[in-house]
């Protein structure tokens, strides 16, 4: 998968509170000095943080124990040991964290704003004799324990953010058009199965961004497990809207849409219910346009837009009704 992982398990523990000390003063001409023992330090936690140059995680899979550092014990003259260090995990935008044993949605950073967010805490330290002197106990030779951290194992799943999915067979055009239109820069070549990982881009018109996500190809059966594109319906799961490219060069333009549709609905009813724009592709190889008026008439009540990613024609009204489908104003 070209080192694109978007599930993985990990272990995590906060640290353990140091213990508290049991000492007492001794100075010259002081030799019954009162209890001075300090507190242990507190535990590291364990930290969630969004690094919005990460797009996988694959670094979670290289990495899957963080344990964070334990506090240290207190000392003598009442000196406070040194808190432990925290560990940071980083993931990218879009990331769900749940509990592996329960299956419990514990985080989901694709709909908070929140860039960073404590999992674990850690443990408090114990208290020093000094807190337990009283006029009954004025040498106290006993101090508190610090408490233990917390550990989880956890399933971490990446739900990639866009506007916009394209959805289509193998060879339809998607990369190359995400090329076009965005930043990106998928993979492309004219034969099937270029695509072998989501890609992002970011469409800038007037002064909006519009992120558009192209998915590997969509075979036939693939519901049933066949390909490679299935496995990544999740990522256009959240998406606002869907364009699906059907190639004009194909002998079967006709019956595209209706199987891209059969293996959506297989994964989602949800994944069908979205806008959407059909965009009917190389256009330049229908040189009457008579496969793009057939199209169009098999699909009625369907906004349909013709592309030629060679000549590069249509791309500004192409830009204007992805703008539409994303701010889900009604395409005419």
């Amino acid at each position: 998968m070209e080192g694109f992982v978007d599930e993985t398990t990990i272990e995590v523990s906060s640290g353990h509170g140091g213990a508290g000390c049991v000492s007492f003063r001794r100075e010259k001409f002081v030799p019954f000095g009162g209890p001075d023992g300090g507190d242990g330090g507190r535990g590291g936690d364990i930290i969630f943080q969004v690094k919005h140059n990460l797009k996988t995680l694959a670094h979670l899979r290289m990495k899957r124990v963080f344990h964070a550092q334990n506090g240290l014990p207190g000392g003598g003259s009442r000196m406070h040991g040194k808190d432990g260090h925290s560990v940071y995990v980083s993931v990218p935008p879009g990331t769900l964290v749940h509990d592996k044993e329960t299956g419990e949605l514990l985080h989901d950073f694709s709909e908070s704003n929140q860039n960073s967010w404590v999992l674990l805490t850690g443990g408090r330290g114990g208290q020093g004799n000094w807190h337990f002197r009283s006029s009954k106990h004025q040498a106290p030779r006993h101090a508190q324990p610090g408490m233990p951290g917390e550990a989880r194992t956890l399933r971490v799943e990446l739900n990639m953010i866009a506007d916009l999915g394209f959805v289509g067979f193998p060879n339809a055009g998607k990369s190359t058009l995400l090329t076009l239109l965005t930043n990106a820069t998928p993979k492309v070549a004219p034969y099937p199965f270029t695509t072998k990982i989501p890609n992002l881009g970011v469409m800038r018109i007037y002064d909006r961004d519009v992120v558009l996500a192209d998915i590997p190809g969509i075979l036939e059966g693939a519901s049933h497990g066949h390909g490679l594109g299935i496995q990544f319906l999740k990522h256009i799961a959240r998406t606002k809207g869907l364009i699906f490219l059907i190639d004009l060069s194909d002998d079967d333009f006709l019956g595209a849409f209706p199987k891209l549709l059969t293996e959506l609905k297989e994964f989602s009813e949800e994944l069908v219910d979205k806008p959407r724009l059909i965009l009917g592709t190389k256009t330049d190889l229908d040189e009457e346009g008579t496969r793009y008026e057939e199209l169009k008439a098999s699909l009625p009540g369907e906004t349909l837009l013709g592309l030629s990613s060679f000549r590069r024609e249509d791309l500004d009204s192409i830009r204007n009704a992805f703008l539409l489908l994303a701010d889900h104003e009604p395409l005419s």
